[in-house]
């Protein structure tokens, strides 16, 4: 996965080219029933990343029934495994593919060169083509939501943060986190260890026992599995689950945490290939959209904490707030956001560096 590390100075390029894609053409009715393809990259579990986006598949076969017929692979590996899963959908009549994994963004774009009739989405991806289209949520802005309760909750003021690859959308809700909790607390600091891994409950584990082991009285995840959740629970430490709510892992130490919601988005991108409307867009929605929110507070959490999370919430998606709002200093105090100022879609999509507030290193 860092293989992908070396295309972050590509990235405000193409976030530019992705509004000038004229080339597309809307898909023809297809032949019924649809049959709908999805590349997992772990395994579906009862919780998590991959485990939300089933939630969509199985929301699209109860919304259209005998219309559409969905398949999937899970625990997918990216690279080459990645590239013949896809292929092999392309190939056996799939009409529409969904590929939900940031390494899964070549491979389906190769795959799609050869099969331009087939319509692909990939998930957390910037590089489009004539039948690729893109997805993702603004996942920063529930973790913005969840520091808030982070740094009101915490007594050592410093939360420690499971990281899986130092990819942009990573860093930035590790930054968005940052800020929500600094947000009430300027002197909160996020200790954050890297496991080089999406799932790997080992590692996950590992690295949230270290992480409480230096102070962190509270602890959260961009990685797939239940592992931090379950590891805080046990040593009796706090934590934010991510991706899905996460509270059967961790009952009584979970505070909330930063939730996805797929089943929406992949309703309507379904309906337009029925309707033969399907043309490959760039989706990018957050708690306005609904493609984000938080799970429900723990009863620990105070009324006048959760009725700041609200109105914060509120604000963001009026547009009063942005997480990234100036003044904004990088890691080392460089100024990267002047007051009044907020960092553009453009400049977050090609984030690189730590905020003020996370301590180490980011990796190269």
């Amino acid at each position: 996965m860092n293989l992908f590390r070396r295309t972050l100075l590509k990235v405000a390029l193409a976030a530019c080219l992705l509004t000038s894609l004229t080339s597309a053409v809307a898909s023809e009715k297809p032949e019924l029933p649809l049959k709908i393809g999805f590349v997992y990259v772990s395994p579906i579990g009862d919780a998590g990343w991959t485990y939300q986006h089933d939630l969509g598949r199985r929301a699209v076969e109860t919304a259209f029934g005998d219309r559409v017929r969905t398949k999937y692979v899970e625990s997918v590996a990216e690279g080459a495994d990645a590239e013949r899963v896809i292929r092999d959908f392309a190939a056996s009549g799939h009409q529409l593919v969904f590929t939900i994994s940031f390494g899964f963004m070549n491979p389906t774009l190769k795959v799609a060169k050869q099969f331009p009739k087939t319509m692909f989405e990939h998930a957390t991806g910037y590089k489009q083509a004539p039948n690729v289209g893109i997805y993702a949520a603004r996942y920063y802005e529930a973790r913005y939501l969840a520091g808030i309760v982070a740094a009101k909750m915490s007594k050592t003021g410093i939360a420690g943060y499971v990281a899986a690859f130092p990819i942009p959308e990573v860093i930035m809700g590790i930054n968005a986190f940052t800020q929500g909790m600094r947000s009430v607390n300027p002197a909160a600091q996020v200790k954050v260890i890297w496991v080089n891994a999406w799932f790997d409950p080992g590692k996950e584990r590992e690295a949230a026992l270290t992480l409480a082991s230096q102070g962190a009285d509270i602890l959260t995840h961009h990685t797939d599995s239940t592992a931090v959740v379950q590891t805080a629970e046990e040593k009796g430490v706090w934590s934010m689950g991510y991706h899905s709510d996460m509270s059967k892992y961790g009952p009584k130490m979970q505070l909330t945490a930063a939730v996805h919601h797929w089943e929406d988005f992949y309703r309507k991108k379904v309906q337009q290939a029925l309707e033969g409307q399907w043309v490959p867009g760039n989706v990018w929605g957050g708690l306005k959209e609904g493609m984000v929110g938080l799970a429900p507070l723990n009863p620990a959490v105070p009324p006048e904490v959760a009725a700041l999370v609200e109105e914060r919430k509120q604000a963001i998606m009026a547009g009063r707030l942005h997480p990234f709002q100036g003044p904004l200093a990088a890691q080392g105090g460089g100024q990267v956001v002047a007051p009044g100022a907020v960092l553009d879609d453009a400049a977050l999509l090609k984030m690189n560096y730590y905020v003020e507030g996370v301590v180490g290193q980011l990796p190269k």
